[in-house]
């Protein structure tokens, strides 16, 4: 039984888990040692990166279409939430976040974003702790940019209007 590959078309955007938001740019069809290989080929602005998929490992790699509104409205209420300090050492939970951010799954995303998240009036990041925080948002605006057809930037200030709101009631 032959796994079904999942079916992208010229101009859709979809999630790479390791990168973020693309888009399908190209179907290619190429012949590498002798078998003949059907490929998306995925653009990443961002990091100005071109990225071939075959058609057939597409599913296994976890590429997927952007997340359903529902997905979307979960991701959002969890970064209200209160955020989650762990008392483990920092490569762990390092690891832990690089792992959530990684899988691609919007929702883990966002609670990277709000268990990182520092309001103004509270303790400094270390830098590491900073380049996660970052790399977080990012990948969360974008995703939600792609779904609401505006910008990077517009993105992440929404998330940090909702984070600041959200600290402004947990830390009081």
């Amino acid at each position: 039984m032959a796994a079904k590959a999942l079916s992208f078309v010229v101009g859709d955007y979809v999630v790479y888990p390791k990168h973020g938001v693309g888009r399908v740019v190209e179907l290619q069809s190429q012949e590498i040692a002798g078998a003949k290989l059907e490929l998306y080929v995925l653009r990443f602005e961002k990091e100005r990166m071109t990225l071939r998929v075959p058609t057939n490992k597409a599913e296994a790699v976890g590429m997927r279409k952007l997340s359903s509104s529902v997905t979307l409205q979960e991701a959002m209420q969890t970064l209200k939430g209160k955020p989650k300090i762990k008392r483990t050492m920092w490569s762990r939970r390092a690891q832990e976040y690089e792992a959530k951010i990684n899988s691609g799954d919007l929702v883990s995303i966002a609670e990277v974003v709000r268990d990182l998240f520092r309001a103004d009036d509270q303790p400094e990041q270390s830098y590491s702790e900073r380049q996660i925080f970052e790399a977080a948002t990012s990948r969360l605006a974008r995703e939600l940019a792609a779904m609401e057809q505006t910008d990077e930037p517009a993105a992440q200030e929404k998330i940090l209007e909702i984070l600041r709101a959200a600290a402004a009631i947990h830390n009081k």
